[in-house]
């Protein structure tokens, strides 16, 4: 075999894979709003140098969630209802692109995939496991988009997805809203299985927006903590 039929490796750079962990630790909500994060303690914890993790950190600032201060280091930003109602439109929007397209593009496997995610989640639900649901749904929605076969959208995404990420987590507090959301996946799967796309797009819209209501209802009551 020539060399001209080996394909390069792809590897991914440090700082991304440290950004992925941050992400998930303040959409998760380990590391909280307002909290300092000191690059000496993540390099300490991770073994790296300053450099990958400052290449992280402006990574999850561009996303919106770290906010980087001038002699003063970086903090986890604060969740505001306004951010969020800035927000989930636009993430309503791609996301019911998204939708309309993947019922266009999807494979048969991709749509047996989602339906096995879905089961998934409501055995998650059923349990009360719901870091366990959010990681599922997470994956319901990555498919969704990968299934769009459009490669612009994740990279539109990845700039209004983390701090609505954040809000997903968080409007499920409510057991009455966490059904309420099942429910509509039952409607989204369905939409993608019948590949009923103007369906699709208005379901995947408005579970955005049931969310950001729940959202919204959560801030009214009480500051929300992640």
């Amino acid at each position: 075999m020539g060399t001209s039929a080996i394909a390069p490796i792809e590897r991914r750079a440090l700082h991304e894979d440290l950004a992925d962990q941050l992400r998930r630790a303040i959409v998760h909500g380990e590391l909280k709003p307002g909290e300092k994060i000191s690059e000496k303690i993540l390099c300490e914890q991770f073994g790296v140098s300053r450099t990958p993790v400052r290449e992280a950190l402006k990574i999850l600032s561009t996303e919106g969630l770290v906010q980087l201060m001038q002699n003063r280091g970086a903090s986890v930003t604060e969740v505001t209802l306004e951010d969020m109602q800035h927000a989930f439109p636009v993430m309503g929007a791609l996301e019911a692109l998204a939708g309309e397209l993947a019922c266009q593009n999807a494979s048969d496997a991709q749509i047996e995939r989602a339906a096995v995610l879905q089961a998934r989640m409501i055995a998650m639900f059923q349990k009360g496991d719901r870091k366990g649901y959010f990681r599922v749904n997470e994956e319901v929605h990555q498919l969704i988009l990968e299934a769009s076969g459009n490669t612009a959208l994740p990279r539109l995404l990845r700039t209004v997805s983390g701090q609505v990420r954040r809000a997903r987590y968080m409007a499920n507090l409510s057991r009455e809203r966490w059904a309420e959301a099942i429910a509509e996946h039952e409607e989204i799967l369905a939409a993608l299985a019948a590949r009923d796309g103007k369906r699709l797009s208005r379901l995947l819209k408005a579970h955005l927006a049931n969310k950001l209501s729940a959202l919204a209802k959560a801030f009214a009551q009480t500051k929300p903590k992640i």
